[in-house]
């Protein structure tokens, strides 16, 4: 039972992840699919700033909580397939086909971020919460 228990918690806390990351994309960016026309005749959005920083805060809290766990690997596939997933549904319906630039630098930006603050993590978790010099 041990041997089959760590692959079943590995892909529960990876489809949790996965699952938060839809969630919060939903809940921050989902619904906002308007773009906005400025006084001077340009276009801005869908997205306001607050949007992405609401959901990067909230996505804080279960990629820490994960890394502090000493999940690196699950932590950042989780989070980088979840947002890319989320970023691919919201953005396919483009006739012009160029969302998909849109979402390989959500995946690469995701997968940049996710890897840095779970290293970061981790390696103040190795070391007791001392900074290495």
């Amino acid at each position: 039972p041990q041997g089959i228990r760590k692959p079943a918690q590995r892909l529960l806390l990876i489809l949790g992840l996965i699952t938060a990351s839809l969630a919060l994309w939903a809940a921050w960016l989902g619904w906002d699919q308007h773009y906005d026309r400025q006084a001077d005749g340009t276009t801005t959005g869908p997205y306001q700033p607050w949007q992405v920083i609401g959901l990067v805060v909230t996505l804080l809290v279960p990629v820490c909580w994960a890394a502090a766990r000493r999940h690196v690997a699950d932590t950042v596939i989780g989070t980088t397939v979840g947002l890319t997933a989320a970023a691919y549904w919201d953005w396919s319906d483009d006739a012009t086909g160029q969302f998909m630039v849109g979402v390989m630098m959500v995946m690469l930006g995701t997968l940049a971020v996710t890897m840095a603050l779970t290293n970061v993590i981790d390696s103040m978790k190795r070391n007791g919460g001392r900074t290495v010099a």
